[in-house]
């Protein structure tokens, strides 16, 4: 995996292509300049010039087959050396071939590489005459070993920028899975609680239709106002899973709407009590969405499935907390496991940092919730 920067740059280096032209201009270049200057015991010929082609030529299987590049640059090396050429920036291809093998994870090989450009330089500066050739023998040695020890910084490099996007891309990927879970959840309240009252309703409707015409108008408003407002809601939600709106939906559910939706609730026959304790400037937005959608969670299983004939809501606020519960005088669980809703509403206190827990009444059932209103649980809000 090749790292990125950043910003999102993918980070490659230079071209291969640019990196053996370059080096070969160089060395070809830069030879026949020195060699014009200097004695040699073998004038340059064909041979000298392959030979200093040779070297980047190898370079250009930096991507391939890195393995190929040190090979081919000591063979090369040490030929035009051996052979008796006019000394030049020939050692170029083969310290880039070092540093190049290295930054690939060729460590053993670059490290055996670097031993016998090393073994050979201390040799070469023996048998020179050179009374300082000590001197210049760990200089060579000292540079074989410094190049290694710079393609392995280039290779560290190259992994801490690819940890970097694979962290950077995983919590992409969470923030993203989390938002839709949130939309799903979303998604499940509206449909549930709207067709829940759509369907309680109706049913009033073909009761009443016949014996007390009167009722049957309210009844259909309730229905036309509840499919209505789901209506809305539902292709707001949409409009972000298709990205066709920004990341938040422009209106999200407040404290100040529970009473509305009580009202709602009432319309099916049951009979609520709401009492609101909180002070709505000092809960955060997500905080009261989440009230709110537990609630309609809460009435909507209500009304759908414990023969309640009244429920009470209740909301407060204090001490760094949103206290939410809902009584009702129903069948409670009776031992039935949670489903989807009561899911929803658990996951939706847990990622505030709160919880939400079902107490037995006897008769009935409380669906208690507990959300942190401090500005800490008001960034986990993804």
């Amino acid at each position: 995996m090749q790292p990125r920067f950043p910003g999102g740059r993918r980070f490659a280096g230079p071209p291969t292509s640019f990196i053996v032209i370059t080096v070969a201009l160089i060395q070809v270049a830069g030879t026949l300049f020195s060699a014009s200057h200097q004695d040699a015991p073998r004038p340059l010929d064909a041979l000298a010039i392959l030979l200093l082609l040779a070297g980047p030529a190898g370079l250009a299987f930096r991507r391939r087959a890195p393995v190929v590049m040190l090979p081919v640059a000591l063979v090369a090396t040490g030929a035009y050396v051996g052979l008796g050429y006019a000394w030049g920036p020939i050692p170029l291809s083969l310290a880039l071939a070092m540093v190049l093998t290295s930054s690939a994870g060729l460590r053993w090989q670059a490290w055996v590489g670097a031993g016998v450009a090393a073994a050979a330089v201390v040799f070469a500066a023996a048998l020179s005459g050179d009374p300082n050739w000590p001197l210049r023998a760990s200089a060579g040695v000292a540079w074989a070993a410094i190049l290694v020890l710079i393609g392995q910084g280039f290779r560290r490099r190259s992994e801490r920028f690819a940890e970097y996007r694979r962290r950077r891309e995983a919590a992409r990927k969470a923030e993203r899975d989390e938002y839709r879970l949130t939309l799903a959840r979303d998604i499940h309240d509206v449909v549930a609680h709207s067709l829940s009252m759509i369907n309680v309703q109706a049913s009033v409707a073909l009761h009443v239709g016949s014996d007390d015409p009167q009722k049957l108008r309210p009844a259909l408003e309730a229905i036309k106002a509840a499919s209505k407002e789901s209506l809305t809601e539902v292709r707001q939600l949409l409009g972000v899973l298709r990205e066709d709106v920004p990341l938040a939906p422009a209106a999200r559910p407040t404290l100040a709407r529970i009473p509305e939706l009580v009202k709602n609730a009432e319309l099916g026959g049951l009979q609520i009590r709401f009492e609101d304790h909180s002070n709505h400037e000092l809960v955060g937005p997500a905080q009261q969405e989440a009230a709110y959608r537990i609630i309609q969670e809460a009435l909507t299983n209500v009304g759908r499935h414990s023969g309640a004939q009244s429920a009470v809501v209740s909301v407060s606020s204090g001490e760094g907390l949103l206290t939410v519960r809902i009584d009702d005088d129903g069948a409670g669980m009776g031992g039935a496991l949670p489903g989807n809703g009561l899911t929803g509403m658990r996951e939706r206190a847990v990622g505030l940092g709160g919880t939400l827990t079902l107490h037995e009444l006897r008769p009935g059932l409380r669906v208690e919730a507990l959300l942190p209103i401090t500005e800490q649980a008001e960034g986990n809000r993804p």
